[in-house]
């Protein structure tokens, strides 16, 4: 019965890690995603770096 104690045990903290594991990767994918949501796209203004083609 031991053995399976440690085994259950073992087994909740690897469901443990995993969970923390998938927390911070989803929070690190809304930073990235809110980070970029607020870097505003607008057109390019200016002279185009590229010469026209002939």
């Amino acid at each position: 019965m031991f053995e399976y104690e440690i085994a259950a045990a073992r087994n909740a903290e690897r469901i443990r890690e995993a969970d923390a594991y998938r927390l911070v990767r989803a929070a690190e994918k809304a930073r990235r995603a809110s980070s970029r949501s607020q870097e505003p796209e607008g057109a390019v203004r200016g002279r185009s770096r590229f010469a026209r083609a002939a």
